[in-house]
């Protein structure tokens, strides 16, 4: 009995389309960076020190952002709720241990002090960057 392949790649380009997904400087990143400078902000990018390794901190506001992608980080929106039909189990728990990582991570943030802010990669489109409460 052969076994139905759902996957229109192979294993190996599948692989390789993984291993490109960015953890780092993304475009949702990337703009909200752009438009937050323009507004006279600055900040430390992935701060390796802190909990969970914010993407943008603001040592003077004691306040982080983190930019989460909607299917990556388990988000309600209409991408975030998507689960592959392929391997579905090995995905649901992979969100779920991200989400739980995000809690802990922000808790653990909170307990030293800092204003955690999430932005959701859905949100970006429509986000006005002044109305972010950097500002304590």
């Amino acid at each position: 009995m052969t076994r139905k392949r759902t996957d229109v790649f192979s294993p190996q380009k599948r692989s390789e389309i993984m291993r490109a997904v960015k953890g780092e400087n993304t475009k949702p990143e990337i703009a909200l960076r752009k438009a937050l400078h323009r507004l006279g902000y600055r900040y430390r990018l992935n701060v390796k020190d802190l909990p969970g390794k914010p993407d943008l901190v603001f040592p003077k506001h004691r306040a982080v952002i983190f930019v989460h992608g909607c299917f990556w980080h388990g988000h309600g929106c209409k991408r975030g709720k998507r689960v592959p039909k392929t391997n579905r189990a090995y995905w649901t728990e992979k969100i779920a241990r991200n989400k739980a990582r995000d809690k802990k991570n922000a808790a653990a943030l909170r307990r030293l002090g800092w204003r955690v802010i999430t932005i959701w990669e859905c949100r970006l489109k429509t986000l006005d960057p002044a109305t972010i409460p950097i500002k304590a």
